[in-house]
């Protein structure tokens, strides 16, 4: 069963940044694409940023392109995404999720990590 545990989220000025941290485990991921979404307060989940586990191909949402990251380290079985100039509306539980590279939906998600950005 994939499991994925989200760390690295907390509090932090505007400017400043952050690395969150997927652990992922349960099975090998070669054919797997990992993703990061966000839901704000009051607002629907949005999709953040991708990549494809293999060949680690990257995707991002217009809204953080340039200033977010996402990688992975298949060793520690591990994504990350590191968040750089972060803003007040980047304030969200950011959460880990995976799926099939033959698939359009995430079936796996983590319990999220709140990142919180101050003014």
């Amino acid at each position: 069963q994939v499991q994925l545990v989200e760390s690295g989220g907390g509090l932090v000025q505007a400017g400043g940044s952050l690395k969150l941290s997927c652990a992922a485990s349960g099975r090998t991921f070669n054919s797997y694409v990992m993703g990061w979404f966000r839901q704000a307060p009051g607002k629907e989940r949005e999709f953040v940023a991708r990549i494809n586990w293999s060949g680690g191909t990257t995707y991002y949402a217009d809204s953080v392109k340039g200033r977010f990251t996402i990688s992975r380290d298949k060793a520690k079985n591990t994504v990350y995404l590191q968040l750089n100039s972060l803003k007040p509306e980047d304030t969200a539980v950011y959460y880990c999720a995976a799926r099939v590279l033959s698939s359009t939906v995430y079936a796996h998600w983590g319990q999220g990590t709140q990142v919180t950005v101050s003014s």
